[in-house]
């Protein structure tokens, strides 16, 4: 019996996901026996550090060179976590200089504009630490955290808010589970395939081709949200100063044929900004890709290139 091996962080979110990656791919390829490789990566070992500070690119990604590509998206939002105390609130009405715990940039810099009566400060660890941090250090009203992860954790009822796209919108490929596989690996790109997930795919070809086009990452505040309706997909993005008194976002949008689940795709099997799925059509990913790479050129051109260079020198300096 031939055996499939998969690569994962040690964290229980990463072994969740994985396991239900897994559990779907033995159920189509009875065949098959697939081994879990569990790792510690960069991200993981380094927890005094913001993330932002680290300087180093794929922190919880490098140490793993596994198989597989893309599933279904759950929500792209972000949800809050109120400390026991403040159970009923929300971010509205904390009170005044209430602290608020994230690892996100991006998210403090769009929250700080929004919600001026509040403080940010830096939280880390997996997500069993930072709510434990939340509710035993008594320094944190409340932390913001993704709703995904919260819901494939299967700890749904700790959610007191979620943050809607005016509040705060969602970072590129948030929600969407994504596998990554070897290019010379054809025969698990084969395998993998049925998991695409056709209209996940193409908003997270739009949302990586908006972020590599601006020349962003988790030093700088960059957010996106996107959806479909009716053939068209829509992409709003957005770049902000560190406190998020600076910042610009834009909407575009573009028609797009999403294709059936199983629809043959192209025989080259182009990889877009990282991205192979051979069940999607050549065309779609290319608009999908025109679509990030317009809205991020046009926020380029509006001065954005500007807002993100200060972000940057700031984040270093600190």
């Amino acid at each position: 019996m031939r055996v499939v091996r998969v690569g994962t962080r040690k964290s229980q979110l990463a072994r969740i996901q994985t396991d239900s990656v897994v559990a779907t791919l033995k159920a189509l390829y009875p065949g098959l026996q697939f081994e879990i490789i569990a790792m510690s990566t960069t991200g993981d070992k380094i927890l005094d550090t913001a993330l932002s500070k680290i300087g180093e690119k794929s922190l919880f990604t490098k140490e793993l060179e596994h198989a597989l590509e893309r599933n279904e998206r759950e929500s792209p939002y972000d949800a809050v976590v109120f400390h026991p105390k403040f159970v009923g609130k929300t971010l509205e009405t904390l009170p005044e200089k209430s602290v608020v715990g994230t690892s996100s940039l991006r998210r403090a810099a769009q929250l700080q504009r929004k919600f001026p009566h509040l403080e940010f400060k830096s939280i880390r660890g997996n997500l069993n630490t930072r709510l434990r941090k939340l509710d035993e250090l008594q320094e944190f009203s409340a932390i913001i955290l993704a709703a995904a992860g919260l819901q494939r954790m299967g700890w749904q009822n700790r959610v007191g808010q979620i943050l809607n796209p005016e509040e705060c919108m969602y970072a590129v490929g948030q929600g969407a589970l994504g596998v990554e596989v070897r290019a010379k690996d054809q025969d698990i790109l084969d395998l993998v395939g049925v998991l695409h997930d056709p209209e996940t795919l193409l908003r997270c070809i739009a949302e990586r081709a908006f972020l590599r086009h601006l020349e962003g990452g988790c030093s700088v505040p960059v957010a996106v949200h996107t959806a479909m309706k009716d053939g068209q997909l829509y992409l709003t993005g957005g770049v902000w100063s560190l406190n998020g008194a600076d910042g610009m976002q834009e909407t575009m949008q573009a028609t797009i044929h999403v294709p059936a689940q199983h629809e043959d795709g192209p025989e080259d099997d182009p990889q877009l900004v990282g991205i192979t799925a051979r069940n999607v059509p050549r065309q779609a990913q290319l608009a999908a890709e025109s679509l990030g790479i317009s809205l991020a050129t046009l926020l380029l051109n509006k001065g954005a290139k500007s807002i993100l260079d200060v972000a940057r020198q700031l984040n270093d300096a600190h």
